[in-house]
């Protein structure tokens, strides 16, 4: 704890901290320092590892505080490195980033218990009644948003399906401890929110960057450079294709632009596909609607003559 201390009490860390939260910047140093006081094997922890794992959540704006959930420093122990610190995110700090982009009209995560389920619909979604409930046996989670431009998107997964994942990519989980052992409900309830966001939101460059950053040890918070260490025996291909189709289908700004990727997407992309299609062509409907036609026959200026042939017939 006291080579922690040291470290956060040098003048170019104090710096650091300042030019990224201002006047905050001393008690958040002060709740960092409460934290690793708490937990024994986070005292034992690379101090960089630590101040990395900070850096991030001061650049997310996200509070370190365990009682409040919004984001967390983990400790981990590394074949290679020792005990290090690893950083978080909780279910709140995921709601917190998506409020700030503005985009959300709501967002919120959920269990769903024995009965509440009504349909379960590959291509429609679930639909859920909260108030069908027949006991409290927990049957799977559910999270949801809507945007303010009327999108909507419902993710579930059920009790077994998110004991597979947490198997799949948390040897903390595999080994019988960690938060999926101590608070699976929190687990659980951020699990499905962070996957719904992933596959079906606008995301802002804070919310890509805490998606990319959760659950690794930040090796250089300004580079996001990251290891993920709780899931190194886990292989997770990653589709550059996919991805670089996802973000021109975002940033594409008229139909014409979006149609000649019609051909390169993949099935699952469709929905994303269609969704944009359709918003460009709300878009383009106002448009149309809001448009004065200039050259018409009512908004063309009369002629001069015909003004002066009106006056004489008149007469």
């Amino acid at each position: 704890m006291s080579e922690i201390k040291l470290f956060f009490d040098r003048e170019d860390v104090k710096t650091k901290f300042k030019e990224m939260l201002g006047q905050k910047s001393t008690s958040f140093i002060t709740s960092v320092l409460q934290i690793i006081a708490s937990n024994s094997l986070l005292q034992k922890a690379d101090p960089m590892s630590v101040y990395q794992s900070a850096a991030v959540a001061a650049t997310l704006d996200l509070p370190l505080n365990n009682n409040l959930g919004f984001a967390y420093i983990v400790p981990y122990n590394d074949k290679v490195k020792g005990q290090v610190a690893q950083f978080q995110m909780g279910y709140k700090g995921f709601i917190q980033l998506a409020q700030r982009s503005g985009q959300f009209k709501s967002i919120y995560s959920a269990p769903i218990y024995e009965g509440q389920i009504l349909e379960a619909n590959p291509l429609d979604g679930y639909k859920f009644d909260f108030s069908k409930k027949t006991n409290d046996v927990v049957v799977g989670y559910a999270a949801k948003f809507t945007l303010i431009n009327g999108f909507e998107a419902i993710y579930y997964m059920s009790i077994d399906q998110l004991k597979k994942h947490g198997n799949q990519y948390s040897q903390t989980f595999k080994k019988g401890f960690g938060l999926w052992k101590d608070n699976f409900d929190a687990m659980a309830t951020k699990t499905v929110l962070k996957l719904l966001l992933s596959k079906y939101a606008p995301l802002s460059v804070d919310m890509q960057k805490s998606l990319v950053i959760d659950q690794s040890v930040v090796n250089d918070f300004e580079a996001i450079d990251v290891t993920y260490v709780d899931n190194e025996e886990s292989v997770v291909v990653v589709d550059k294709e996919a991805e670089r189709l996802e973000i021109l289908i975002k940033d594409c700004q008229t139909k014409e632009e979006l149609l000649p990727l019609k051909k390169h997407i993949k099935p699952e992309q469709q929905s994303m596909y269609w969704d944009k299609w359709n918003e460009l062509n709300a878009k383009e409907v106002h448009s149309s609607e809001n448009k004065l036609d200039l050259n018409s026959d009512y908004y063309a200026q009369p002629k001069k003559e015909n003004i002066s042939k009106k006056k004489k017939e008149s007469q």
